[in-house]
C-alpha cells in the first residue's frame, strides 16, 4: 500500500493534418513548460494530486476532460508530456506497466475468452511468480561469476563452446520434452485411460528428474520441465494433476479471492457462460489476486444494469475497505462518484477544478461547473443585481441576505452576480415580494418524490427544475409561486465564476 503522487501532469496528442487548434488549448499553451505550439492538443494540463495511503479517490468529470487519460497515465499505458508520478518513494516515470505494482479494471473486464475463470484469476501470478524466480536466477548468476571472476581464465573461444554447447542441449530437452507430451496426448486419445495418463505422467517426471541431473544448469532445467508438466496434465482429472509449490501457492491465492468476492462455484466456468455481473467480479479478482499497491479503475459498472450497477458498487467499497489498497476510481456517474469515495475529484478540459470529500462539494462548490455538475437534478442559475449592503433584485423577486454575506459582497455592490439554488431548496409558498412567478412545464412523479420543470411567468426562456414532495397534486400549465431558501444560495463571480462564500 502506497501514496499516489501526481505532480504537475501534462498530456498532449498530435493534432491531425488541418485541424484547428481549439480555444482550450491556446490558453494551455501559455501554461504547458513545453511550449507544444498548434501541432499538439494538450488534454491534461497542470494536473496536482496526492491519493493518501489507502483512500478511496474518485476522478469524475464530462466525457473527454482527460480522467482515463489521466488513470491511463498512472498505469504507464500512457507517455507523459511532462511531469512526475510517485507510488510511495518510487517515481513511476520510466518504469514499465509491469513494474509498477498497480493493478487496472477496464470498463469491458478484459477477460481472456478462452481461459477459465479460474486461469484468469492466476495468469497474472503465474507470470509474476516465474519473473520473480527468473529474475531471482539471474541475480544468483550473475554474482557467482562476480566472485568467480578473479580465478578464471578461460578463453572467449572456449567461453563461446561452452554457451552453444549449453544452447544446443536445451534445445535437445525442449524437443524430447516436447516428444515426450504428444506421445502422451495421442496415448491418451487412443485409449482414454485415467492409468495411462497417470503412467505418462510418472515417465515425464522421471525424463525431468534425469535431465536435471545430467545438465549444467540444473536449476532451469527443473523448471521449464515443471512448466511443462503444470501445463501438461492441466486438464486432466484433480487427482493426477502436477502441482509444482509455485502452482500451489498461485491456487491458494486464487481460492482466497474467489471466496472473497463469493464466486468459488465460477472457477471452472469460461468468461462466456457468466453473467455481466460475475464478469465484472473476475476482473475485481484478477486485480486483487496480485496484491499491489494501487487500485485503478476505469469506468467498471457502466456496462451493467441500474440494480446490479448499486449491488456491485457497495461490494467494490467493501472490499476496498477490507484490503486496505490505494484505489483511484473513474466515472462519469456523479452517484457513483458521491457514494463510493472518501474524495472526489472534478475534472473537466484537462484540469481538476475541486478536490474535496462529497458533501463539501454539494454544500460548497468551487466555481459555477462543480455547483451545476453535482447535485441530481442541476443546481439553478438565475442573474441577479446586488446593492449593498444586502439586497439582492431580479425583475421577478428581491430579498435581503442574512448578515453572514455583508462583508464578503462589498466590492460587489452596484454589480451583477449569478444566484444558484438547488431544486429542493425551493419551495411552493403564496405569492410575495420575495418569491417568483412560475408556469409548470413537465411533471415527472418517481413515487418518492415530483420533478417539476418550470419556466418564469414574465420570462419563459428561463427554464428551473424543482423537487416538490409527492403528496402535493400538480398539473401542467399551472401556474406557481415558489420561495428560495435563503440561507442555502450560492452566488458566483460572472467573470470569473469562481463562488463567493459567506464569512
Amino acid at each position: 500500500m502506497a501514496q499516489v503522487v501526481l505532480e504537475n501532469i501534462y498530456k498532449s496528442f498530435p493534432l491531425r493534418q488541418g485541424e484547428q487548434e481549439k480555444a482550450a488549448n491556446s490558453f494551455a499553451e501559455s501554461v504547458s513548460p513545453e511550449a507544444p505550439g498548434s501541432r499538439y492538443n494538450s488534454v491534461l494540463r497542470r494536473i496536482n494530486l496526492t491519493v493518501e495511503d489507502g483512500e478511496f479517490m474518485v476522478l469524475v468529470g464530462p466525457s473527454g476532460c482527460g480522467k482515463s487519460t489521466l488513470l491511463r497515465s498512472i498505469a504507464g499505458l500512457e507517455v507523459l508530456t511532462a511531469g512526475h508520478i510517485w507510488v510511495g518513494d518510487r517515481l513511476l516515470n520510466d518504469l514499465p506497466p509491469k513494474d509498477r505494482n498497480i493493478a487496472m479494471v477496464f470498463q469491458n473486464y478484459a477477460l481472456y475468452p478462452h481461459l477459465t475463470v479460474y486461469d484468469n484469476l492466476a495468469f497474472g501470478l503465474r507470470r509474476s511468480e516465474r519473473e520473480k524466480e527468473e529474475g531471482s536466477s539471474a541475480t544468483s548468476t550473475v554474482r557467482d561469476l562476480r566472485d568467480t571472476s578473479t580465478s578464471l581464465s578461460t578463453s572467449v573461444t572456449d567461453r563461446r563452446k561452452k554457451e552453444q554447447g549449453k544452447r544446443e542441449k536445451e534445445a535437445a530437452i525442449k524437443k524430447e520434452l516436447e516428444e515426450t507430451r504428444e506421445k502422451g496426448e495421442e496415448t491418451e486419445k487412443e485409449e482414454g485411460s485415467t492409468d495411462k495418463a497417470e503412467k505418462i505422467r510418472n515417465q515425464v517426471k522421471e525424463v525431468i528428474n534425469y535431465l536435471a541431473s545430467n545438465t549444467l544448469n540444473n536449476e532451469r532445467i527443473y523448471a521449464l520441465g515443471e512448466d511443462f508438466l503444470v501445463g501438461a496434465t492441466r486438464k486432466l482429472p484433480r487427482g493426477l494433476r502436477y502441482l509444482s509449490e509455485r502452482e500451489k501457492a498461485v491456487g491458494e491465492r486464487v481460492l482466497k479471492v474467489a471466496e472473497l468476492l463469493q464466486i468459488e462455484s465460477l472457477l471452472n466456468r469460461l468468461p462466456k457462460q457468466l453473467s455481466g455481473g460475475q464478469k465484472q467480479r473476475v476482473a475485481l479478482g484478477r486485480a486483487m489476486a496480485r496484491n499491489p499497491e494501487v487500485f485503478l479503475m476505469d469506468e467498471p459498472l457502466s456496462n451493467l444494469d441500474a440494480k446490479l450497477r448499486a449491488e456491485t458498487r457497495s461490494q467494490i467499497v467493501q472490499l476496498q475497505r477490507q484490503l486496505g489498497t490505494t484505489t483511484i476510481y473513474v466515472t462519469h456517474d456523479q452517484t457513483e462518484a458521491m457514494t463510493m469515495g472518501d474524495r472526489i475529484a472534478i475534472m473537466n478540459a484537462g484540469q481538476i477544478q475541486q478536490v474535496a470529500q462529497p458533501l463539501e462539494l454539494y454544500n460548497k462548490p468551487a466555481n459555477l461547473f462543480v455547483a451545476e455538475f453535482i447535485g441530481s437534478p442541476p443546481m439553478n442559475f438565475l442573474p441577479v443585481q446586488f446593492t449593498a449592503p444586502l439586497l439582492i433584485s431580479h425583475p421577478q423577486f428581491r430579498f435581503t441576505l442574512p448578515d453572514i454575506w455583508a462583508k464578503n459582497l462589498q466590492q460587489y455592490d452596484g454589480r451583477g452576480l449569478i444566484l444558484g439554488i438547488r431544486p429542493e431548496h425551493l419551495s411552493i409558498h403564496p405569492p410575495a415580494t420575495k418569491n417568483l412567478s412560475v408556469q409548470v412545464e413537465i411533471v415527472e412523479a418517481l413515487g418518492h418524490e415530483t420533478y417539476l420543470r418550470v419556466c418564469l411567468t414574465d420570462a419563459p426562456a428561463v427554464r428551473m427544475q424543482v423537487r416538490v414532495p409527492p403528496e402535493r397534486s400538480i398539473r401542467v400549465g399551472e401556474e406557481l409561486w415558489l420561495a428560495i431558501a435563503q440561507d442555502k444560495i450560492h452566488l458566483f463571480d460572472p467573470d470569473t465564476e469562481l463562488a463567493i462564500f459567506p464569512r
